[in-house]
């Protein structure tokens, strides 16, 4: 009994299988119409090189520490953020000196003569990114 439901249920596998493929659209030719080019959005596996992180301050006792708002997510978003940062470090270390600026531009713009403020007059950086 069990051979036959098996050589049934098989045979009617076989038998659906036809009737789809005899049903499916049959293969054309490419069409001559235009054509569209496209790009592969996969990304390359070439790393850009690495540069080895900044040594880390042993204290902030004293130091100057620059929180930079780069204006991603608004004028204000970022900015209001770092000025809460800034108040609550002054509050845990009284001799820290921080400086809340606006990075002039876009995130994506350059500001050489604040990298070079902020690498002569700062012991450190805090990038603010928020939303």
């Amino acid at each position: 009994m069990r051979a036959k439901t098996i050589l049934l249920s098989f045979a009617a596998l076989v038998f659906i299988s036809v009737l789809a493929i005899a049903q499916s659209p049959k293969q054309t030719k490419a069409s001559s119409g235009p054509k569209m080019s496209v790009m592969n959005p996969a990304a390359t596996n070439t790393m850009v090189p690495r540069l080895p992180l900044a040594p880390r301050l042993n204290t902030l006792e004293g130091k100057t520490i620059y929180m930079l708002d780069i204006g991603w997510g608004g004028p204000e978003a970022g900015y209001d953020v770092l000025q809460v940062m800034s108040k609550q470090l002054v509050q845990k270390v009284p001799t820290i000196k921080t400086v809340v600026v606006r990075k002039k531009g876009s995130y994506m713009t350059d500001d050489p003569d604040l990298w070079k403020e902020i690498k002569t007059k700062g012991h450190a950086a805090i990038l603010g990114l928020s939303c």
